[in-house]
């Protein structure tokens, strides 16, 4: 055997080696569930919490979504009880002026069920928005209890969204979650 064969050898085995390697490595596919608020304005933007998905499926398909739940109609109705509900979508302007809490990291799955929520919450029928027994916070908690989060909804909070993320954020410390007040 020429003596150029015994040199190829190593650097064939070492090829074929790093080619397994590559081919097992878990797929580097990720969803990021960011969680937010906004504190409200003068300009008739009530307090709201909304979550943001981005990321790459492992099928490579990309993920730039948010969700967050509200009445259709603000008014006083709105204060009578259930009313007509909206699961609405934020512009990137807006987005960028709003709290980030925390961020979990899903796995597809996880992804998937997060979404069957948010349509589950959107296709509700009848009058399914309550102040507080069903808004934006009780929405955005149910996303992040399929994460993994433990939530609570102490009543002075329900219409409180950045306080009551600052309360999620101290019941569960492993997050790493920004405090805001």
């Amino acid at each position: 055997m020429p003596w150029t064969s015994f040199r190829r050898a190593p650097l064939r085995l070492l090829l074929m080696v790093v080619a397994l390697l590559i081919w097992s490595l878990p797929a580097h596919a990720q969803i990021q569930v960011h969680f937010h608020s906004f504190n409200g304005s003068f300009l008739g933007r009530y307090p709201h919490a909304f979550v943001v998905f981005e990321g790459t499926l492992e099928s490579g398909e990309k993920v730039n979504e948010n969700y967050g739940f509200s009445a259709k109609t603000a008014g006083p109705n709105v204060l009578l009880g259930p009313t007509a509900h909206i699961v609405m979508t934020e512009k990137p302007k807006y987005i960028r002026t709003t709290n980030r809490h925390f961020t979990l990291t899903v796995s597809d799955a996880t992804y998937r069920r997060m979404k069957a929520e948010v349509i589950a919450w959107r296709d509700a029928p009848g009058k399914f928005y309550d102040l507080d027994k069903r808004n934006c916070i009780h929405f955005v908690a149910r996303i992040a209890e399929l994460g993994g989060v433990k939530v609570e909804f102490p009543k002075e909070l329900l219409r409180k969204p950045r306080q009551w993320f600052d309360h999620i954020a101290r019941l569960n410390p492993q997050l790493g979650a920004r405090i805001f007040s």
